[in-house]
């Protein structure tokens, strides 16, 4: 058995090495001339007319989380051509996908309509504001897919990149907005337990501390969306201040074991609490995106699962079971909890609630259509094709900041 361990760790921690570059992987933007076979749309505004009207008090008293997808034919607002920074992993047509029904859908509210997204209309809203999306990778994702909505009106410049892809810098001069993305694993302090200069994919994390990366940000910010969960899947080492705490997924004499909701509570938690002590964050806006399920069918990632659908589950399909739904409930709670404390900073929070659309979604991921030369013979079940539902997020994200700020014009 002493030798079973060390042999099944190293095996785990080479997995979880290879998994830790899939999520990882930052493609570099370029200009595609595809000609697949998607409509361009060339007008939103043209598009939302042949939407129902929807009362504006309807909305605001309406529960945009809870519904289901309905076929729309007109498909997306831009596509793979239409848009130049679509990133090479997210342009699952110029891979090869031939199926097109998977962006002809929309969502559906029980007892109301989800506004389309307007770019002029939100690009008034945050006329000489600054907005960063603090995440991992598939918050990125959500980033990506912003820009190409927000280039029916005004195409940014991109004023900052690091060496790694990961924080990135745009600015719209037309309405001195700037949009940045702020990459965190965990939300907190999380450092890799290294063995002979080799990564472990073991994590040391700090429950009580925040990842300056982002938070030295906040006090310029008007506007913070947070998402994290993707990174929390691996061994880790919980600490409060000087002390171990507990452990994720090790299995280690004396140690307090927890199970990944724990850890994900405590970064929330943190993070937030965090927010809320800023001195200096007067106004801002907190937007929790709830986590985006990965659907894996048949094996995981590294063992031969794929995500193949062509179409949306029904709500009959929907299993609100899954750890994932878990994942969603622990997050709206500690948003919950953070804005019955920031009401008395002024600090106002909301919650972006994609979780119950995205797990009846399981045909909007790039699956073998990610062009990854590193990684062939993996399916990417984790991010999302562009263009596709996850454009909905930021329809879901204005009508959050209306709601949030008053605004319904």
């Amino acid at each position: 058995m002493g030798k079973i361990v060390p042999f099944l760790f190293t095996s785990f921690a080479l997995i979880t090495v290879l998994f830790s570059f899939f999520l990882l992987f930052s493609p570099i933007p370029f200009k595609v001339t595809s000609k697949q076979g998607l409509t361009s749309v060339q007008n939103l505004h043209e598009l939302q007319g042949n939407f129902p009207k929807t009362d504006h008090f309807e909305v605001e008293n309406c529960d945009l989380f809870t519904g289901h997808w309905i076929p729309e034919l007109k498909g997306s607002v831009y596509t793979n051509s239409s848009c130049t920074t679509i990133p090479d992993s997210k342009n699952c047509f110029k891979h090869g996908r031939q199926d097109v029904d998977f962006v002809n859908w929309r969502w559906k509210p029980e007892n109301c309509e989800l506004p389309m997204f307007d770019s002029m209309a939100f690009m008034e809203m945050v006329r000489g504001k600054k907005m960063a999306f603090i995440g991992d990778s598939v918050a990125r994702n959500h980033i990506e897919s912003l820009l190409c909505l927000l280039s029916q009106e005004e195409i940014p410049l991109e004023i900052y990149k690091d060496t790694e892809d990961r924080f990135k810098k745009w600015y719209f001069p037309n309405h001195d907005f700037t949009l940045m993305i702020l990459w965190t694993k965990f939300l907190i302090v999380g450092e890799e337990r290294m063995v002979n200069g080799t990564g472990t994919s073991a994590f040391d994390l700090q429950l009580d501390k925040v990842e300056n990366s982002w938070a030295d940000f906040l006090p310029e910010l008007d506007y913070a969306i947070i998402s994290d969960g993707h990174w929390f899947f691996r061994v880790m080492y919980l600490h409060q201040g000087n002390s171990l705490t507990g452990c994720v997924y090790c299995n280690e004499p004396n140690i307090t074991k927890h199970d990944i909701s724990f850890a994900v509570r405590m970064a929330f938690r943190t993070a937030f609490d965090h927010i809320n002590a800023c001195k200096n964050c007067n106004g801002l806006v907190t937007l929790v995106r709830t986590f985006a399920p990965a659907h894996f069918e048949n094996g995981f990632w590294n063992t031969g699962g794929y995500c193949n659908r062509t179409s949306p589950l029904s709500k009959e399909e929907l299993d609100l079971g899954v750890f994932e739904w878990e994942m969603r409930n622990i997050q709206v709670e500690e948003m919950e909890r953070a804005r019955e404390i920031g009401k008395k900073q002024g600090k106002k929070f909301g919650v972006v609630d994609v979780t119950r659309a995205m797990l009846m979604r399981p045909d909007g991921h790039p699956g073998s259509h990610w062009g990854n030369k590193w990684m062939k013979g993996y399916n990417d079940c984790v991010h999302w094709c562009m263009p596709g539902p996850v454009d909905h997020w930021s329809h879901f994200l204005m009508a959050v900041m209306r709601k949030e700020l008053g605004i319904f014009s």
